[in-house]
């Protein structure tokens, strides 16, 4: 930071940063903007006056540091370089977000060209338009101010700043420009409401009690059962075991290939059993009753049963998916409830259940085996494998790799387990890893195993301490590093579940048990370079949770959008509903922007409130390549939206945006294009947007009528990404300096969040970190072209990754 400091001012003529990565290193800009005005120049000489006050006091920070005086953590030192380091860093996003404005100005248009838009808003010609910008541009210098003078950063004293601050950290340019249209949207509307409009907005948008939505519940007097301990502590099978015992139930976990799991287990005993995810439904015949097991978006609310369990229940702290936990928790109609997850969790699950009236009862449990870090990793050799080794890593392309190079150098073959593997071939891979009479000694596996995939694993090896979220690169957060790692040595297993099944009686349950040995867990990394890593996060406690996640559902949406003109955006409605929001102080709103930009793709078709509901929950991303190159799904998504609104023909072959041409290839020809990355991104993009029609077609099923022929088409996409990855070799050096290239990345978010957020906001940030519900196909690391990732070109003079001499080693510590 010391050195940014110091550099800054020092070019004459630059660009603004253009990532969330760069503004952590990015050189001060933007001299020839600071000359346009006096007040730009006056910005421009405080802020170097600033620098040199940073300097002065850190300069005597340094001093007394040399002179060998200790300064605490909390001391005043500390504290005005925290104070001056993050007001600096807010003046600089100031800069930022002033150049981008004008930039997204120019993009939504003069009035002449969008008048119908603009009149949408209450604008009425362009002295109009130019006046309310002149405003909102006051208005950003009015929270910048907030920020930087009084230090007003939270969402309620500023919640401008801290709306743009977010979008930017979460979503780089692209999320800022987004933000800065939603709330000049809001801002232009803010005074076209009379106020008795106002206060109807405001009571609409109280979210205070949430617990209010789910009538039917409050009826019934609940009694939550709350599992909680580390991995492999037996608090699941423990409430697996009052669900088998009960007549009716529901099971919702975090993942579909845990729903799936557990749907196995119920039928190997013999249970009637429906499995319920966004893209596939099976129900059972011949039976009037059946258990339930879904993932928890698709928790069934209006069914009563005797007995739900909730898994993964730490993640109702999640700003994307928090929502479907605190739905399941205050909404499911179940005699007993049970929960399951981490301990952090306790204090926020009494204090809802005793605003709701329901009994508590808290199960602790230990782990059952113990689990330590290792002082050593691997040092980047496959050799130093052992069998029941799980080598995990966080892309479909660095798990097939690693599965090429384990089994070239070891000669034992290896098994591979991830999200979307099917589900047949997922189980089949976990049998032969778990099967001590056969060659497959080792396995590679995606961060999935971390939400409770059961495998029998002796030793957990983090492939990278850091991981490609959607978004961004950014390094694991604590709870997810132990989360994973503490896999290693379970207890028992799902294979075990099933076999006991099959045995029969309780007295061949009680058989199997007896057998599964209690061994040491293992932890360690692949890298000497991410063991600190690791072991450093085993060394931490993460912090309580201490909200649940809202997002208003449905009905609340719909009201609140027929108190807005006819042809007022949804993505507008929704803004404002984010505006005016009241919650309590056990609750938080999870991220909007997601649900802004399908708003915004489906607006200019007539559809009805209820159907803009339904698409805001579509499985969608819109995230673009960094030549900028759409990844298909918004278009997509605008074709399907199109289907709905004009009630047209839905048949898969009918839409121009589905490309099946690449299926058409002959064998020879798919053998010259294993080398072509783009090869592997189309068919990423097929099955994507294959897995969108799946899912509006349980809700349109009039309409998107081709589902038999989306779930074969979705079959042979997958084959044929497998037929891809298979062909996939490791190369040492290049996968060295894809580790290499994703530690820097990770580390350049991490300070670029410091600086924005201030070091505690940021662990708060990371601690809302949840797992993502499937692995990418490759990481997106900005030093690296997807060649490089997926080509696997080896670089003259590449002699593959250093190993560290024993003393390296030896510095890590141990567990």
């Amino acid at each position: 930071m010391n050195a940014l400091l110091r550099n800054a001012y020092k070019w004459p003529k630059c660009t603004p940063p253009v990532s969330v990565a760069a503004f952590s290193t990015a050189p001060s800009p933007w001299r020839k903007a600071a000359n346009s005005s006096s007040k730009s120049r006056e910005r421009e000489r405080n802020i170097i006056n600033l620098h040199h006050e940073i300097n002065d006091s850190l300069d005597q920070l340094k001093d007394s540091l040399d002179h060998g005086e200790s300064l605490s953590r909390g001391g005043r030192p500390s504290k005005n370089k925290s104070t001056f380091s993050q007001k600096r860093s807010y003046q600089m996003f100031e800069v930022l977000v002033n150049a981008r404005v004008n930039k997204v100005m120019r993009e939504m248009g003069d009035y002449r060209d969008r008048q119908e838009d603009w009149r949408a808003f209450g604008v009425n010609n362009q002295v109009q338009l130019d006046s309310s910008i002149g405003l909102f541009k006051k208005a950003l210098d009015t929270c910048f101010a907030k920020a930087t003078e009084k230090g007003m950063i939270s969402r309620s004293d500023n919640p401008l700043f801290w709306n743009l601050r977010n979008s930017f950290v979460k979503g780089d340019n692209r999320g800022l420009s987004s933000e800065l249209v939603h709330s000049f949207q809001t801002f232009l509307m803010k005074e076209r409401f009379p106020d008795a409009i106002n206060e109807l907005h405001r009571e609409i948008a109280d979210l205070r009690f949430p617990y209010e939505w789910y009538p039917a519940t409050r009826m019934l007097q609940r009694t939550v059962h709350l599992h909680v301990g580390p991995t492999n502590s037996g608090k699941t099978y423990n409430a697996l075991k009052a669900l088998e015992g009960a007549k009716t139930g529901i099971y919702a976990g975090p993942l579909r290939l845990l729903a799936h799991e557990i749907w196995s287990r119920f039928a190997a005993k013999g249970k009637p059993c429906a499995l319920v995810t966004g893209e596939e439904v099976r129900i059972p015949e011949g039976v009037d009753r059946w258990f339930h097991s879904c993932t928890v978006e698709m928790s069934p609310l209006n069914k009563p049963v005797d007995v739900a369990v909730v898994d993964e229940i730490q993640m109702i702290a999640s700003e994307d998916r928090g929502w479907a936990w605190t739905q399941a928790v205050l909404g499911l109609q179940a005699k007993e409830l049970h929960l399951c997850g981490e301990d952090r969790v306790v204090e926020l699950i009494q204090d809802l259940c005793a605003r709701i009236g329901d009994r508590c009862i808290v199960h602790r449990y230990q782990r059952l085996n113990p689990l330590e870090t290792m002082s050593k990793s691997l040092r980047g050799d496959f050799r130093n494998l052992e069998k029941g080794d799980a080598v995990v890593a966080f892309s479909r392309v660095a798990l097939h790799k690693l599965k090429a190079g384990i089994e070239q150098a070891t000669g034992k073959r290896c098994a591979i387990v991830y999200g979307s593997l099917p589900p047949e071939t997922r189980a089949q891979q976990a049998a032969l890893f778990n099967d001590p009479n056969n060659e497959y000694d080792y396995l590679v596996a995606s961060d999935a195993i971390g939400m409770g995939l059961n495998l029998e694993i002796k030793r957990v090896i983090f492939e990278s301490s850091s991981k490609f979220d959607g978004n961004k690169v950014r390094s694991l957060t604590v709870p997810e590093i132990k989360q994973i790692g503490g896999r290693a040595g379970r207890y028992r297993t799902a294979s075990a579940e099933i076999a006991s099944a099959q045995e029969g009686a309780a007295g061949g349950e009680e058989a199997v048990e007896a057998k599964v040995e209690s061994n040491t867990g293992w932890v360690t990394a692949f890298d000497f370079r991410d063991l600190q890593d690791i072991q450093n996060a085993f060394q931490k406690e993460a912090k309580p949770i201490e909200t649940a996640g809202l997002f208003p559902p449905a009905n609340i949406i719909e009201r609140f959008h027929t108190y807005f003109p006819p042809r007022t955006p949804t993505s507008f409605v929704l803004t404002r509903l984010r505006e005016l929001a009241r919650l309590s102080p056990r609750f938080h709103l999870c991220d909007f922007d997601t649900a802004l930009e399908i708003a915004d793709a489906i607006q200019p078709y007539n559809l009805s409130v209820a159907d803009r509901c339904v698409f805001l929950n579509c499985p969608v991303s819109f995230r673009v390549s960094r030549d900028g190159e759409s990844n298909g799904q918004r278009e997509a998504l605008q074709a399907f939206a199109k289907c709905v609104a004009e009630m047209g023909s839905g048949h898969l072959l009918d839409f121009d945006c589905i490309d099946l041409s690449i299926l058409d290839m002959d064998e020879e020809k798919r053998m010259t294009m294993f080398n072509n990355p783009a090869y592997l991104q189309s068919l990423e993009r097929l099955h994507q947007i294959i897995t969108m029609y799946l899912w509006l077609s349980y809700r349109y099923e009039g309409v998107f009528q081709s589902q038999s022929m989306a779930f074969k088409v979705k079959e042979i996409v997958e084959d044929r990404i497998t037929e891809f990855l298979d062909k996939l070799t490791y190369v040492t050096y290049s996968q060295a300096r894809r580790r290499q290239a994703m530690r820097e990345a990770a580390e350049r978010h991490k300070k670029a969040e410091e600086q924005l957020l201030g070091e505690e906001e940021q662990e708060h940030l990371q601690e809302h970190h949840e797992e993502e519900p499937e692995e990418p196909t490759i990481e997106i690391v900005e030093e690296l072209d997807p060649e490089e990732i997926i080509g696997e070109v080896i670089e003259e003079g590449g002699t593959g990754e250093r190993e560290p001499g024993p003393d390296a080693e030896k510095n890590q510590g141990s567990g």
